[in-house]
């Protein structure tokens, strides 16, 4: 389990639920391979695999924001800068 106000921002939270499902689907899988359920190991295996697919694109998707906010903020700072000198 992450702990509450690790990874805030609604990206990464989802992130967060998506690798828990990935967690969840991949132990189903390893279950029914023991199990020799062979079928239900490859839909578990697939679907953990999806979650984990969800997961990147959320990750990737706050560091495109977090680049974005840095950007603002490095043009807003040199505004001001260039204010300050006039």
């Amino acid at each position: 389990m992450i702990p509450d106000g690790v990874g805030d921002g609604p990206m990464l939270q989802e992130a967060s639920r998506e690798l828990e499902a990935a967690i969840h689907d991949a132990r189903v899988a390893f279950d029914c391979i023991g199990l020799g359920e062979i079928d239900r190991a490859h839909t578990s295996a697939v679907t953990a695999r999806t979650a984990i697919d969800a997961a990147v694109t959320a990750v990737q998707a706050a560091l495109n924001q977090a680049a974005g906010a840095s950007a603002e903020s490095a043009a807003a700072a040199s505004a001001n800068a260039a204010e300050t000198e006039s």
